[in-house]
């Protein structure tokens, strides 16, 4: 079944060489290792703007100099025969959002020279190269040198002569006088014999060669201290572990910190990274690693560590959140060796998957796949420590390249060098393969070449709702056109959409009465969509799982283009299961009208996915400009322009909804803003330049609206502004009614949160040119003119922060001892939108490559 609107292919110039060669990144970037350039692109749009990081030889480190009669040991012989100038990408991940200094994602990379090096987004550089902000192997290496190698297994006594000592090419081991590369970067010279440093032995310089040669990156979850509200900067605060695995089997650590303060106009704030400890994995290569949070118990979750290796062994670890979040460095102990799987025949681990049991939240599947095309699956039971195999499968002739879980569980998807990317659907406790029918039709003119050209498949990788995945190619050269594809395609990124593969539902499903009205759907398919969808959905209601919606509504709105009635069926459904948490079928008019009567009783996660289902999907006729206009104050759903008569009557209601959700999110925001302010009134010491703590600012532009927007105001919250108002006249110099225009001197009157319109510069002249300016979706006041803070989903600017509770609230009723005790907690949030819930970016030119979570 192909959908209305198809992802198309994109072609890549470089070719990938290693597992796991594709990536997706939680705010929905797509990065793909393709030589010695690691790719990024939206997913929607394949020849649109890309962001590029260039991989480049890297100086040898100064691990040591040996004796030239010792090139001839056996454990030197790969590192004097090893040739290759033009490393290229072995590895890559992509981190959590928030760790960024624009709270988007960071990207390790890993070469097959060994170096790990970690880019940001050129989020204030107008380039596309990214940027480079951490060394791994560099500062790994600044560790060993400072600790004499100790901790690594090499013996005190082997390294006692390695301090200080310079680094010279292996080539040059005969000569009598030997070149040293000067720190200061000048042209070598030669010294004498007697000024080398010592020499050390062969094995001392395997030992340190395989301790600072990296294979495999692997970032983990966001790990946050356990209580709801937080203060930052703190030692137990939120942090992040990048593994880094190598040739000597072991793993090193680093413990990464969110930025204090989220920005998008200051490039040079460093990422704040330590040293974290070393973990002795196995004993040989460290090939494949994958991190899992299991959150069975809020306040104490679990981090799960799985570890593959060259001699065929999987390893299971296990960590104390909390306990990580305390310890300043890790050792042995820090993590429990929970099971270690070992094959027969010690074929080499190529990759792993795991995730959460959908149906089954203490439970783990893993899936290990080896070079020889079989993967097993194992199912693990974290509370009582109980490992089962589920089974072996011979899936492949060639070795696996990637594996990855889907829908929690239920679906497995496997590809191989051998060209096959295979779909897995998990029946009880075993696998039965299904076919992928839902793949996307090649219409686009600039992709010419067929799935008969590719040659070997490179890495699978699933989109943050589910609905799709994407998998890299290599090209065939000889079965391109020589004189035009041949000379510049080398790889393809291609996409499938997975949401209406079959899942265990009853047959008489409410989705089953909408398939007679399209044809162009299997008869099995629409319920298996629905209900896909629904559940990806619902896994949103997580506050700490990010907001992408991208194949969902990409989803919906190729259904609306054939079957607007299965699609508002289906949303209806989901509000009325979901939102309403009501055990029956509810019409469209009840349910909507329920939404608008119940809004205080909603969790704000669930209010801003409504608002953007309502914005993306149910009012994609409309723009932002046309949905603002309807915002002003006063205003019931006035005459839409622009609008047919007949759509008109379908939307208003949505837009009613719509109107509705805003208003109320906007008044949590209004009654955490004046709580927050009696608060800080007695506590002086909180100022708004304090790095962590959210101080609310506007309340004379929040007053106004209040006033201005009374008759839909709850009267609580009229009452908490008036007994600011007092304090408040103490406080003028942080709260300005009238403001100035930021391009002309004439004052601003407060006419709507949403914008405002300048007197101008020359008030008697009719022909007066009046300045439209926008205000902060956060403070109401007017936005200054310098970068903002940028919501794509509703086209809203702003230059402050919202606070952390105000998306962590289940529901609002109006309680001052409440507010008061939430307030005093608040904590500046990511950067997230208030209204949508997704993360805010920096307003980009189209040429420009940005996350669309939209």
């Amino acid at each position: 079944m192909a959908l209305a609107r198809p992802l198309h292919p994109a072609n890549l110039l470089g070719a990938p060489s290693f597992p796991n060669a594709i990536a997706w990144s939680h705010d929905n970037l797509i990065a793909v290792a393709s030589a010695h350039i690691v790719t990024i692109l939206k997913p929607d749009t394949p020849i649109g703007p890309r962001g590029i990081i260039k991989v480049s030889p890297s100086e040898p480190l100064p691990i040591g100099f040996i004796d030239r009669k010792d090139l001839l040991s056996g454990c030197l012989l790969t590192t004097a025969l090893y040739r290759d100038d033009k490393p290229v990408v072995r590895s890559i991940s992509w981190s959590p959002l928030g760790v960024a200094a624009n709270s988007g994602c960071l990207i390790s990379v890993c070469t097959s020279d060994g170096h790990v090096k970690i880019y940001r987004p050129p989020f204030c550089d107008y380039c596309a190269e990214w940027i480079e902000v951490v060394d791994i192997t560099k500062r790994l290496y600044e560790h060993f040198q400072c600790t004499e190698f100790q901790g690594t297994g090499i013996s005190s006594s082997d390294v006692s002569n390695v301090p200080n000592i310079r680094t010279r090419r292996l080539k040059n081991a005969s000569d009598q006088t030997d070149s040293v590369s000067e720190p200061n970067g000048k042209r070598p010279k030669k010294m004498p014999e007697n000024h080398l440093s010592p020499l050390i032995s062969a094995h001392e310089y395997a030992n340190h060669s395989d301790m600072l040669s990296s294979l495999v990156v692997s970032w983990s979850p966001l790990l946050r201290k356990a209580p709801e509200f937080h203060q930052v900067p703190d030692i137990c605060g939120s942090v992040c572990l990048l593994a880094v695995g190598g040739k000597s089997g072991k793993i090193s650590l680093w413990r990464f910190h969110p930025p204090d303060c989220y920005t998008i106009d200051d490039g040079n704030v460093p990422t704040t990274v330590k040293y974290f400890g070393l973990l002795h994995a196995h004993n040989s290569w460290v090939t494949t690693i994958s991190w899992l949070l299991f959150a069975l118990d809020s306040s104490n979750p679990q981090i799960l560590l799985a570890t593959g290796s060259s001699d065929g062994s999987v390893k299971i670890w296990l960590g104390d959140n909390d306990e990580l979040l305390k310890l300043s460095e890790v050792d042995q102990t820090s993590f429990l060796l929970l099971k270690e799987v070992v094959t027969v025949n010690a074929v080499p681990v190529s990759v792993l998957s795991v995730t959460v049991h959908d149906q089954y939240p203490s439970k783990m599947l893993l899936a290990s796949g080896k070079v020889s095309g079989s993967f097993e699956i194992w199912l693990c039971d974290i509370s009582s420590r109980e490992f089962d195999k589920l089974g072996s499968y011979d899936a492949h002739d060639l070795a696996l390249t990637g594996l990855a879980w889907a829908f929690g569980g239920r679906f497995l998807y496997s590809c191989s060098q051998d060209n096959v990317v295979r779909s897995w659907i998990l029946h009880e406790t075993h696998l039965n393969e299904v076919t992928n029918s839902s793949d996307m039709v090649h219409n686009d003119s600039s992709v010419c070449t067929s799935r008969d050209a590719f040659d070997s498949c490179f890495g699978v990788a699933v989109s943050p709702g589910n609905l799709v995945i994407a998998t890299v190619r290599c090209f065939d050269v000889d079965k391109l056109h020589r004189m035009y594809e041949g000379r510049i395609l080398r790889a393809a990124i291609e996409y499938f959409w997975i949401g209406g593969l079959q899942v265990d539902i009853q047959l008489k499903s409410p989705f089953l009465c909408y398939i007679e009205e399209d044809a162009s759907f299997p008869e099995k398919e629409l319920p298996y969509w629905g209900t896909n969808i629904i559940w990806s959905l619902n896994r949103y209601q997580c506050v700490d799982k990010p907001l992408v919606l991208w194949d969902i509504i990409a989803a919906l709105l190729a259904f609306k283009d054939s079957n607007s009635k299965y699609v508002e069926h289906l949303l209806i459904k989901w509000i009325s299961s979901s939102v309403l948490r009501s055990h029956i079928e509810l019409s469209p008019e009840k349910a909507l009208a329920l939404v608008s009567s119940s809004l205080s009783d909603i969790p704000s996660r669930l209010l801003q996915l409504l608002n953007i289902i309502c914005r993306r999907v149910m009012l994609a006729e409309l723009d932002a400009d046309q949905i603002t206009k309807i915002t002003r104050i006063n205003r019931n759903v006035q005459k839409l322009e622009g609008v047919c008569p007949t759509t008109e009557k379908h939307i208003t209601k949505w837009i009613a909804v719509l109107l509705s959700s805003e208003r109320e999110l906007r008044e949590r925001l209004v009654a955490f803003s004046f709580s927050a302010f009696g608060t800080n009134v007695s506590h002086p010491e909180k100022t708004p330049s304090q790095p962590g703590v959210w101080y609310p600012v506007g309340l004379a532009q929040m007053e106004q609206w209040i006033a201005l927007d009374k008759e839909h105001v709850r009267d609580q919250l009229k009452s908490i502004a008036s007994e600011v108002t007092h304090e408040r006249r103490f406080q003028t110099k942080r709260c300005l009614a009238v403001e100035p225009c930021s391009y002309c001197s004439a004052s601003v009157p407060f006419e709507s949160p949403e914008f405002g319109f300048c007197k101008g510069e020359n008030c008697s002249s009719d022909n007066v040119q009046r300045h439209r300016l926008s205000r902060c979706a956060v403070c109401m006041q007017i936005c200054p003119i310098t970068p903002l803070w940028y919501c794509v989903s509703c086209h809203r600017s702003g230059f402050r922060l919202a606070p952390e509770p105000l998306f962590r609230m289940s529901s609002f009723h109006l309680d001052s001892d409440t507010l008061t005790k939430s307030s005093s907690q608040a904590v500046s949030s990511k950067p997230w939108c208030p209204f949508c819930g997704i993360l805010l970016q920096r307003q980009q030119p189209d040429f420009l490559l940005s996350p669309t979570p939209v």
